[in-house]
């Protein structure tokens, strides 16, 4: 039985791996969508969970992963296949996600700075901090450095391994998995002195 060519009109795209789904986007974008959609369809939930989980909130999480999806729209024809898919998806969404860090703490500080009038003393229940709202591992997460918590997020959200978030993060591999040994015992620290308390 003669084999079909793998860019064949018809096919499952549930039946493909990532590497013959980006293949066909290629070959099929901008006019039909299939095989991007599927990329996207396997990845949206983890991928809201790590911006979730990076920014803090889900309002921005989401602007962040229409971004990440637009870029990898148009960014598909670029992509060479040097790294996995899944590599490069974080990898996007990891830069997207410190631009728009960056972009709330500069909005936060111009706000700290034109708000001339005092405060009352009592915190509000809006002002409450989205942590005491959540419990396991956000609640963790919310309590270490962004530094920190970037690698974090990669290793346990993501379930990156230590190559992929080395190249994400564009650093050495020995480097990144030392600093992802601090990061850890970091928060082992804070646990083991919040729980002692």
């Amino acid at each position: 039985m003669k084999k079909s060519h793998p860019l064949s009109l018809r096919y499952n795209p549930r039946d493909l791996t990532d590497e013959e789904l980006v293949e066909r986007a290629n070959a099929e974008l901008v006019h039909v969508t299939t095989a991007y959609e599927e990329l996207m369809r396997r990845y949206q939930r983890v991928l809201f969970s790590v911006c979730v989980r990076y920014l803090g909130n889900e309002r921005d999480a989401d602007d962040v992963c229409q971004e990440v999806m637009l870029k990898v729209f148009h960014g598909l024809k670029h992509f060479e296949g040097k790294s996995k898919f899944k590599t490069w998806l974080y990898s996007i969404t990891y830069n997207e996600c410190i631009t728009q860090y960056r972009k709330e703490r500069r909005k936060k500080r111009l706000v700290e700075a034109l708000t001339l009038e005092v405060t009352d003393d009592e915190p509000t229940e809006e002002s409450a901090p989205l942590s005491m709202e959540r419990g396991g591992l956000d609640r963790w997460l919310d309590q270490v450095n962004p530094i920190d918590r970037e690698i974090l997020v990669l290793r346990f959200v993501a379930e990156l391994e230590f190559q992929e978030i080395a190249d994400i993060m564009h650093m050495g591999l020995s480097a990144t998995k030392m600093r992802y040994k601090r990061a850890l015992d970091r928060l082992r620290d804070k646990f083991a002195t919040q729980t002692a308390s």
